[in-house]
């Protein structure tokens, strides 16, 4: 029984866009397949990890018939990116298995019954819901999605803060050693409301989402949450915990600021970071008389030191970050300038902050060299 009929770039396009989810290692075999569902002439794409599930759908089923199977998700995406881009690939259902058929190429894949497939359960009703642009989105998860933490015991730190509040929506992640908060303009959002989204979650949306103005809508209930745009519908569940007060964590008292160019910062720190070592990442920096003085040394005793001009006319600071943490933001800016602002205080933070971006705020912490 034939499933669909398109051309190979057709049926990889919602494939890709769901199996991206897929763990390559589970304890429920099910779980590497991708759920295909077909009614009609309209195929649903089904991806779900059990915490996350990303649906998107396509208009070339054959025939007016129901059906749903599932197969390996690693498989059918290799298979179809090794086709040639020529003619039709033809998916079908015979025994058990699926045929894959594109000109002289036929394949056959062990599938599993869609009937148990674990798809995620939604609540009857959201608390929330609201629209902006895809980019704008994009924009919030991509100014902070750095600073999460990766596998941090505090498992609340392993994904990203979103406050929806009166005419705002801030993003916030931080790993105890670096926060950094993002924040752009919403209308129609009644109450607060503070949720935080798994780091998977906002690695995939950021993957998904494009610089478009088309909108996302965002859907809020207990414990989930509902992002859908354009064909994508992505579902995850959120995770629980008390994420810290960002808001006290964002100093507002530093008394000395100066302008740097950014792309001069980045390029003497990925210098002088050729010769930290892996595990301590240490640079060290010192100000004085309009000079931003860059140094780094190893095990061996090597060195590195790099000058940049600055307008810092205050009293002379040394103090210690670790570079990769610099780097990332620098990474991110993409601005002509920074704004570095600190305290006459070897043991306190730094801000890094945009001209043209007043609500971005990227505070980190030294360390000791």
């Amino acid at each position: 029984m034939q499933l669909l009929q398109a051309t190979r770039d057709a049926v990889l396009k919602p494939l890709s866009t769901v199996a991206g989810i897929v763990e390559r290692r589970h304890t429920m075999p099910i779980l590497a397949n991708i759920l295909l569902r077909k009614e009609g002439n309209r195929v649903a794409f089904i991806a779900t990890d059990l915490e996350v599930q990303i649906t998107t759908h396509a208009d070339f089923g054959v025939g007016d018939d129901v059906e749903s199977t599932t197969v390996a998700a690693r498989k059918l995406l290799d298979i179809l990116r090794a086709l040639p881009n020529t003619g039709e690939v033809k998916l079908g259902l015979n025994d058990g298995k699926m045929s894959i058929n594109a000109g002289k190429s036929r394949f056959a894949l062990q599938t599993l019954d869609g009937a148990e497939y674990p798809t995620v359960a939604q609540p009857e009703s959201w608390n929330l819901s609201l629209s902006m642009p895809q980019k704008t989105l994009r924009k919030l998860f991509n100014m902070v999605h750095f600073a999460m933490a990766q596998q941090d015991i505090r498992y609340y730190l392993n994904g990203m803060l979103m406050v929806f509040e009166e005419g705002m929506v801030r993003t916030v992640a931080t790993d105890g050693h670096r926060l950094a908060h993002a924040a752009e303009m919403v209308e129609s959002i009644d109450g607060r409301h503070e949720v935080i989204v798994p780091r998977k979650t906002v690695l995939e949306m950021q993957r998904l989402l494009d610089e478009s103005d088309e909108p996302v809508t965002i859907d809020l209930a207990a414990g989930q949450i509902r992002f859908t745009f354009g064909d994508v519908e992505l579902i995850s569940k959120l995770v629980e915990g008390k994420f810290p007060d960002f808001k006290r964590v964002i100093p507002t008292d530093y008394t000395r600021s100066f302008n740097i160019n950014r792309e001069a910062l980045q390029s003497s720190l990925q210098r002088a970071a050729i010769l930290t070592t892996d595990k301590l990442k240490g640079v060290k920096l010192h100000l004085e008389n309009n000079l931003l003085q860059i140094s780094s040394s190893n095990a061996e005793q090597e060195e590195a030191r790099e000058e940049i001009e600055v307008n810092y006319e205050f009293e002379p600071i040394d103090v210690g970050f670790n570079v990769s943490y610099l780097l990332d933001v620098l990474a991110m800016a993409k601005t002509e300038e920074i704004t570095w602002s600190v305290k006459p205080d070897v043991n306190a933070s730094a801000l890094i902050s945009l001209p043209e971006e007043t609500e971005f705020k990227y505070v980190v912490m030294p360390m000791r060299i």
